[in-house]
């Protein structure tokens, strides 16, 4: 199987195919691209004419390499026409029945050193090869969606997969300009394999009517830094496709996670699918459209839930870095604060930290000197929470420990004023909890920030059921005013974020555990395929393995599933003190500052 790939078949000219004839045909290689419907053939063309024309506009390639590339496309409706290809690349639809009939007949039209490579993301490569009458030249060849822009291509081993077929391939994919991942037979992959957990837990959350699907999607876009949103990601994936997936998942794993949520086989029957059907969690302004238009579930243009409570001045507890990021947000939108540590000289060094932040800022043109002095001016450096008597927002950024919490809200409870809003930043313990310590739960709310918060738009807003609406309104209120965006969420563990995340990171962990794929391949198939800006293991290590352990604890001990059980690799990590880049080693080790 040293052949050079030169001659490439690709059987099926929907979205996927077409972006997979359109990279191999500008890296140079003959192009059959073979559908059954001559519309989608025609279609297919065409969509390389104008797309390679964009790129021509855009400087990307010359009109003669355009000229060159469309050359090298022709299209058929027979199969047979793949006789003369080393690599037959099949992208039809998911189902093993269509997929197993392309094989059988491409085993008597191929030559026997010809490889054949299945596009599936959710299907099993082995039980595809097994009816194969040479299982040993069938591979998976997994593109991301579009092809010609996404970096990934995972190469995907069967047990019976001969070595030869997939070094050719993976050579192929470099020479496309492509990162290749090597991993084995098992639904979902790398890529796919975290990631529709993550979606299926975010409709599930939906679903529950936890949070509406705006707040969902702008928190994992605002908090996580990712493209895409989970629910709008579900609609341009396709809600058959990703239920599909799923529940290929769940027949291997049998992990909760992977069991699709209600909602998605719903809104299927339903024919509500997602962006090709104009309406799935979101309504679009046609077929295919990518302009979300309103619908009945569209919140109002600036419906806030009634009258807040006045706020002037705000009381920041805490010494840290998120401490002082906060009290730096409030005192940059104006308002009079009171920063207060346990001492007065904690509470000094905590003011010095914001000096030094908003003289970086000054440096790179971000804020004049006479906004730096201002700012600084409205900052009362306190060695005690007695300082707090007159505020009218008092927020508390203190250790994550739910005992040191409750004692500082009972000392809040007795030192601020009636009619004082009263705010944990805690991200995992519970914000009733907290309010408990204190005579005024009523009084009491979530307002978790995300770090560094100068920077991070985010607010998660966490009700409790003893939470009066004027305070949330307040909350909300104030959220505006500091150019934060708030999402609302119930008290329970994880809220939306964290609730989305860990359980995504944790999955990682058990990946490497199982030896299922390496460190570097999981971070690079994540960032290459699914968007993020780190890979799980990039951001446990700057999360901090002790910290993610405390969540993933929380998470499991509140929703009670097995899945969210803590990966024993994580929790022998933690215990031999590996913690990530603030003690030089985690999952990698680091360079001692």
């Amino acid at each position: 199987m040293d052949t050079p790939l030169s001659t490439i078949a690709v059987v099926g000219l929907g979205t996927m195919g077409t972006g997979i004839a359109e990279v191999l045909a500008l890296a140079g290689r003959e192009v059959i691209g073979i559908d059954i419907s001559e519309t989608a053939a025609l279609a297919a063309v065409a969509s390389l004419e104008a797309s390679t024309a964009r790129a021509v506009g855009r400087g990307r390639i010359t009109e003669r390499e355009r000229s060159d590339a469309l050359a090298r496309f022709r299209t058929s409706d027979d199969l047979r026409t793949a006789a003369e290809a080393e690599l037959v690349v099949e992208v039809v639809p998911e189902t093993y029945e269509i997929k197993q009939q392309v094989f059988r007949e491409l085993d008597a039209i191929v030559s026997p050193t010809a490889i054949l490579a299945t596009g599936t993301n959710a299907l099993s490569v082995t039980r595809l090869a097994a009816e194969s009458q040479h299982p040993e030249r069938v591979l998976g060849l997994h593109f991301f969606n579009p092809a010609p822009a996404m970096k990934l291509v995972e190469v995907v081993s069967s047990v019976l997969t001969a070595p030869p077929a997939v070094e050719a391939v993976t050579q192929l994919a470099r020479e496309l300009g492509k990162e290749p991942v090597a991993v084995g037979d098992r639904p979902g992959f790398v890529a796919d394999g975290l990631l529709f957990g993550y979606l299926n837990q975010a409709a599930a959350m939906y679903e529950a009517n936890y949070a509406s699907r705006e707040d969902i999607d702008a928190a994992m876009k605002l908090g996580c830094g990712l493209p895409m949103g989970p629910l709008a990601l579900l609609d341009l994936i396709g809600i058959d496709t990703a239920r599909t997936v799923l529940e290929a998942m769940y027949a291997e794993s049998h992990d909760r996670l992977h069991a699709p949520a209600p909602v998605l086989g719903q809104l299927s029957s339903a024919g509500l699918t997602g962006r090709k059907a104009g309406r799935g969690f979101y309504t679009y302004d046609a077929p295919g459209g990518q302009t979300v238009v309103p619908d009945a579930l569209t919140p109002a243009a600036g419906a806030e839930a009634g009258a807040g409570r006045e706020v002037a001045s705000v009381g920041v507890a805490g010494s840290g870095t998120m401490a002082s990021g906060i009290a730096e947000v409030f005192a940059k939108a104006g308002y009079d604060v009171v920063l207060a540590a346990r001492t007065q000289e904690k509470a000094e060094v905590a003011k010095d930290r914001i000096a030094k932040s908003l003289e970086r800022s000054v440096t790179k043109g971000r804020l004049s000197a006479e906004a730096r002095d201002e700012t600084l001016a409205r900052i009362t450096a306190a060695g005690s929470l007695d300082a707090f008597a007159e505020v009218d927002l008092a927020v508390e950024a203190v250790a994550e420990d739910l005992e040191i919490k409750r004692q500082l809200f009972a000392t809040l409870d007795k030192v601020c004023r009636p009619g004082a809003v009263l705010a944990t930043t805690t991200s995992s313990l519970p914000v009733i909890a907290i309010a408990r310590a204190t005579a005024r739960p009523q009084d009491v709310i979530g307002m978790h920030f995300f770090n560094p918060a100068p920077a991070m738009k985010l607010v998660e807003v966490v009700r409790t059921v003893l939470t009066a609406d004027d305070v949330h309104a307040t909350v909300r209120a104030v959220c505006a005013r500091i150019r934060k965006h708030p999402v609302d969420c119930g008290d329970r563990a994880g809220f939306i974020v964290n609730a989305l995340l860990f359980p995504y990171l944790n999955n990682a962990i058990k990946m490497v555990e199982e030896h299922y794929a390496s460190l570097d391949d999981i971070d690079a198939a994540m960032k290459l395929g699914g968007g993020y800006p780190m890979g799980p293991f990039e951001l446990l290590d700057v999360v901090g393995l002790d910290v993610s352990l405390a969540i993933e604890k929380v998470l499991h001990r509140e929703f009670r599933d097995p899945g969210l059980a803590p990966a024993p690799l994580l929790e022998h990590l933690v215990a031999a003190g590996c913690l990530g880049r603030k003690t030089g080693r985690g999952f990698r080790e680091y360079a001692r500052r």
